[in-house]
């Protein structure tokens, strides 16, 4: 039986599907679009470096979708998925954008998503980005709390800590060295096994 009063908030870069980003930076051949919230904590300035990039070397947004296209979920992540929605509801948080997600989302069963929108001009030039709000995963932690939900949280970055250390149980995945050395008190794990049953025994 479902526990409805608990959300389990998911990271969906580096935790379902492997990083957009580093797959655009082999396929185009761009070292430099390996970088992400891993490395560069500020994602504003994270995503303005990129954009910088992408203009400089004439790519829009089908060249990315061509890759997007051709990325699979992490081998476990849609099991994974299915029987943690069968305990609990679950939304994937993520600051990555729905024309880069949606895709995904179908190899993953349709979760839902909260995430953010690029802007995107005529010739398929991304122009800008436009964030749900501010510090997304956090405040929408915070706001389903206030609507009398308990939550749990996961990620891997940099970006995700807000939302893992506001929820009543939080959970670093496939994190880095430095993050889990920075945080010894996240318990952390590197199998889907490990973090349901953590998940498993906060539900009951």
């Amino acid at each position: 039986m479902a526990n409805n009063m608990y959300i389990t908030c998911l990271d969906l870069e580096g935790v379902l599907v492997p990083e957009i980003w580093i797959a655009f930076s082999k396929a185009s051949g761009i070292p430099e679009l390996k970088r992400t919230t891993r490395d560069e904590p500020d994602y504003d300035k994270l995503m303005k470096w990129r954009l910088g990039i992408l203009k400089e070397h004439h790519l829009g947004l089908k060249e990315i979708q061509d890759t997007i296209a051709t990325i699979d979920p992490m081998p476990g992540a849609k099991e994974f998925l299915d029987e943690l929605r069968s305990l609990c509801q679950v939304i994937i948080i993520s600051d990555t954008f729905t024309q880069f997600a949606a895709p995904l989302m179908k190899k993953l069963g349709m979760p839902t998503i909260f995430c953010n929108t690029l802007e995107v001009a005529p010739s398929g030039e991304i122009t800008g980005f436009k964030m749900r709000c501010e510090q997304s995963k956090l405040t929408t932690v915070k706001a389903l709390q206030s609507i009398g939900y308990q939550t749990i949280a996961s990620g891997d970055s940099h970006n995700d800590l807000g939302m893992i250390k506001a929820s009543k149980a939080g959970f670093l995945f496939k994190s880095t060295d430095q993050i889990k050395a920075d945080n010894p008190t996240i318990p952390a794990f590197e199998t889907y096994d490990e973090l349901l049953n953590a998940i498993k025994k906060e539900l009951v």
